[in-house]
């Protein structure tokens, strides 16, 4: 596919989209919010959508299938089709929250280099709604990672029908921490399916930082961690070299004492403490190679220094993510 971006036409072509998306629908082509990733600046004309969109909108469907079939359809470089939902209650009504997505390259945190999709049948105001959405982000998908490069077209929506029935969420109330709470569960989920997937990667690593100064520092530190070439590395080597977790975590601009920190590498194998007071704890390097054998690693980091924490989402360097970027246009 192509990216809509550094193209002399793309805004027109954009705005030729959503009027043929709004007369395949019947709707306003003011209420079309148009998406798109793939190559930079490559010529694009109108006629692959005006065949495409007619076909894709007769297809449509408010089934499960319909949001399997969407998933798949967005894909690109990714391995499976990522989709996601969740039912919890409001005002005695039963609510649900969904989301699919894309992306495996070209992911780095400042929303990531992915489309997403959230769509939701609770009753939410438009300016909660938006508010919601932006308290999520921060957390979620601006701590997640596969390559450092951050997308030209990043998009993230959300919409909501009402069709729940629930009393509106027009405050900041028990319901509105409620509807934050699954979004938040859902995004969390989402940012590892995607790390989880990157581009040739065998691996899925997650960052808990405990214990820092401030929200801040946590979020940074731990975007650090998941962001380190050299510790990614190491992980694809399943080769448990805390030095460069350390590394990371030192370079990371805030106010706290590298003397305090303690690391742990977790998994479904087991865990090893390799790291107390910023210096080695004796551990099994066996053990720790067992333990990054496992697809999902956690890196648990205590900074030993205030009460914020936070994660953050990546995934090991391989060669095959040079291959396929080596190979992405031809």
């Amino acid at each position: 596919g192509n990216a809509n971006t550094c193209a002399a036409n793309g805004v027109a072509l954009a705005e030729e989209c959503c009027e043929l998306v709004g007369k395949a629908l019947d709707i306003d082509a003011m209420d079309v919010l148009p998406a798109s990733t793939g190559v930079i600046g490559q010529p694009m004309v109108i006629d692959p959508f005006a065949r495409g969109i007619p076909a894709a909108a007769a297809k449509l469907a408010a089934t499960v299938q319909g949001s399997t079939d969407a998933a798949t359809a967005i894909m690109t470089t990714d391995t499976h089709k990522k989709e996601y939902a969740i039912q919890f209650e409001l005002g005695g009504k039963m609510c649900t929250v969904g989301a699919i997505g894309k992306g495996s390259g070209m992911i780095a945190p400042n929303m990531a280099t992915m489309l997403a999709f959230y769509t939701t049948d609770a009753a939410v105001s438009p300016v909660l709604l938006e508010k919601a959405l932006k308290t999520v982000v921060p957390g979620t998908y601006n701590q997640m990672s596969v390559d450092l490069d951050t997308s030209t077209n990043d998009t993230l929506i959300i919409m909501a029908s009402g069709l729940a029935g629930n009393p509106e969420i027009c405050e900041e109330n028990a319901d509105y921490e409620a509807f934050v709470a699954a979004l938040t569960a859902i995004a969390e989920h989402m940012c590892a399916e995607h790390a989880g997937d990157g581009e040739g990667a065998t691996h899925l690593i997650t960052c808990e930082v405990t214990h820092a100064p401030d929200l801040k520092t946590a979020r940074a530190v731990s975007r650090s961690v998941v962001c380190s070439n050299l510790f990614k590395a190491a992980v694809f080597g399943r080769d448990a070299n805390w030095g460069r977790i350390l590394c990371a975590i030192g370079y990371t601009p805030g106010d706290f004492s590298i003397d305090k920190v303690c690391v742990w590498l977790s998994s479904a194998a087991g865990e090893v403490y390799v790291c107390e007071n910023a210096a080695y704890h004796p551990y099994s390097e066996d053990e720790a190679a067992k333990v990054l054998a496992e697809h999902d690693v956690l890196v648990k980091v205590d900074m030993g220094t205030g009460e914020a924490s936070a994660k953050a989402w990546g995934c090991d360097l391989t060669y095959d993510y040079v291959k396929i970027n080596g190979d992405y246009r031809t």
